[in-house]
């Protein structure tokens, strides 16, 4: 399926999927990963930059340029599903979340 993701939603995806899992998941994230990471282009592109207190900074208006579909298969979205349900289960949820949680129907 794919999925219209703004740079936003790649750098918070990318920040939620699982670092470790069975070796199906992992070949499954690492590709994920692979495709959602962002080039060197588009970080100067869209001047994103640590801010120095844990936060990533960017230009609002140079990363709308940078949205783009993404093709997620089943089993992808079954990934970021069940990380977003341990999120929540653990009350680890926070509002940078809520545009993955409707994007990926998690909830419904």
């Amino acid at each position: 399926m794919n999925y219209r993701l703004g740079l936003k939603d790649r750098l918070v995806l990318l920040a939620v999927l699982p670092p470790e899992g069975n070796l199906a998941t992992i070949r499954i994230v690492h590709e994920l990963r692979m495709a959602l990471s962002l080039s060197e282009a588009e970080l100067a592109d869209a001047q994103v930059a640590n801010a120095g207190d844990g936060q990533i900074r960017w230009n609002a208006d140079a990363a709308a340029a940078l949205e783009r579909d993404f093709e997620i298969g089943a089993k992808g979205q079954e990934i970021i599903r069940e990380t977003l349900g341990k999120l929540d289960k653990d009350s680890k949820l926070m509002a940078d979340h809520l545009d993955l949680c409707d994007l990926f129907e998690y909830g419904k």
